[in-house]
């Protein structure tokens, strides 16, 4: 399963994305002291689960897996990360970047087909 470079580095671009959306989202939520808390928090937990939950030997995590998990719960971590931060944006009011969010997402998996495959084969 080869990875390409580029493609790589547009799953890193979306991965800060969405945790730069989240981030925004949890300043929105309140209008006092607690927004910064949740504009740390809710970023540092969807880190923490990108991060922990994975499965063994995927060459696009070095291979890595603190907690391993089967692919397709991994796939199913991955997508709800993706469309959490794209109805983020939506929330906020960032309506055509959420969608331009969304397209991004999809022709990034849609690019990455053999990674899927390797996930749903686990």
């Amino acid at each position: 399963m080869g990875s390409n470079p580029i493609n790589l580095a547009v799953r890193f671009l979306l991965e800060l994305s969405a945790l730069i959306a989240m981030g925004m989202w949890g300043w929105k939520l309140s209008d006092n002291w607690t927004r910064f808390i949740f504009v740390i928090i809710i970023p540092v937990i969807a880190m923490a689960i990108w991060g922990t939950f994975a499965v063994v030997d995927d060459p696009s995590r070095s291979g890595q897996a603190p907690v391993p998990i089967p692919g397709i719960v991994r796939l199913l971590i991955e997508l709800a990360f993706f469309s959490f931060a794209v109805w983020t944006l939506k929330d906020l009011g960032y309506e055509k970047l959420s969608l331009w969010m969304g397209i991004i997402v999809i022709v990034h998996y849609a690019i990455s087909y053999d990674r899927i495959i390797w996930l749903l084969s686990r």
